[in-house]
């Protein structure tokens, strides 16, 4: 991603969502997290914004718009309801595999229909046995003619059942490769079935499912990248995913932090509010300052991304901060609210619920620690 987007523009893009949200989603988030139910309308709306192509090149039917103008967008998305950015991530990432890998005939094949959002992405990379460790993949793709037949399981599909075009890992004969997976939203199509929808703490209201792949058929130019280099492709997009964790992250801790600030000025005790006892000041100002120190390396990473550059550190210092972040801002404001903060009458325990998704989504915060030490060192060795 090297488009760069007019400022003024970026901030009018981030202004309409964060009114969207303001209007459409906060109204009604709790009510569809707690009946676990998609947000149908919600969907209709987003798509006619036109973000499930925000950042699509124009050419392709596409906003065009660069990733500083994304995270700002899912920051906004996250704020009013942290699944509704699930559901534009993993499309963007699989449109990004397209955008990236593919060729000419391949994007001008599938990205103006998820440009439009008539046909929604999702990115299937974990298996039940193969989750950090992605070298152990076994979902098979095997050659027959012009086509190639697919066995195997895969896990945590987010938008899986809905998905239109799903980029998939799979093992060949060079390695493992990228292919893309055209379905019909439903539980089954051709030999690809949803063999499991996964119940869930947080992140409601979208699925998250098992795929079962029993000699499921793909035309030979579903085939995308290099042969045997699919993981290689795939694990480039997820430094985007990265960066969207730490947005969603950002904007799940600014909307505890400004719960916690709010409440903390109505409440009293002891004949003051409550924002006016030390104690809770105290906790204010760390929220604050580390909401800050989030939002700031969420931009970094993006900046680094957007110019071109290899950004496994940053996108993952950056996925690693803000996710601890979110956890302990949505800790912290239950503490400020104390029993109310506990019960479902207020979105502070879902924040506290959502919160921990970020720490395991796009790769544990364990794996991003060891991410960032071998890229520390690796710089280190190049004398950067």
């Amino acid at each position: 991603m090297t488009t760069t987007t007019d400022p003024q523009l970026r901030e009018e893009m981030i202004a309409t969502v964060r009114k969207f949200v303001a209007r459409d989603v906060v109204p009604v988030a709790n009510d569809l997290e707690h009946a676990d139910e998609y947000p149908a309308d919600i969907v209709a709306a987003m798509k006619d914004l036109g973000l499930f192509g925000i950042t699509i090149p124009e050419e392709y039917g596409g906003l065009g718009l660069d990733l500083l103008t994304y995270i700002g967008v899912v920051e906004e998305l996250a704020y009013g309801w942290m699944s509704l950015s699930g559901v534009v991530n993993t499309h963007t990432m699989c449109a990004t595999l397209i955008n990236t890998y593919g060729s000419e005939d391949q994007k001008q094949r599938w990205l103006p229909q998820m440009a439009s959002g008539a046909r929604r992405g999702a990115l299937s990379l974990s298996e039940p046995d193969a989750g950090t460790d992605t070298r152990n993949i076994s979902c098979r793709a095997t050659r027959d003619g012009d086509e190639w037949i697919v066995n195997g399981t895969k896990a945590w599909v987010t938008n899986g059942e809905r998905a239109g075009i799903v980029a998939l890992a799979a093992r060949t004969d060079e390695g493992i490769s990228a292919f893309i997976v055209e379905k019909e939203p439903g539980p089954a199509f051709g030999g690809l079935s949803v063999s499991k929808n996964v119940g869930k703490l947080g992140y409601r209201g979208i699925e998250t499912v098992e795929m079962a792949y029993v000699d499921h058929r793909l035309p030979a130019g579903s085939l995308i990248g290099t042969p045997g280099r699919g993981l290689a492709h795939i694990l480039s997009v997820l430094e985007v995913g990265r960066i969207n964790i730490a947005a969603r992250a950002v904007g799940v801790a600014r909307a505890a932090f400004d719960a916690a600030l709010t409440y903390a000025q109505q409440r009293h005790t002891m004949g003051k509010p409550i924002a006016q006892h030390q104690a809770i000041q105290m906790k204010l100002a760390d929220m604050a300052t580390r909401l800050e120190a989030a939002r700031l390396l969420t931009v970094a990473a993006a900046e680094k991304r957007q110019a071109g550059q290899r950004t496994d550190l940053e996108a993952g210092m950056a996925k690693l901060f803000a996710s601890e972040t979110a956890l302990e801002l949505a800790t912290e404001a239950m503490r400020i609210h104390g029993g109310v903060g506990y019960t479902t009458e207020l979105p502070v325990e879902r924040y506290y619920r959502d919160a921990p998704l970020m720490i395991i989504g796009e790769g544990t915060n364990e794996i991003q620690r060891l991410v960032i030490a071998r890229a520390l060192l690796a710089r280190a060795q190049e004398g950067h």
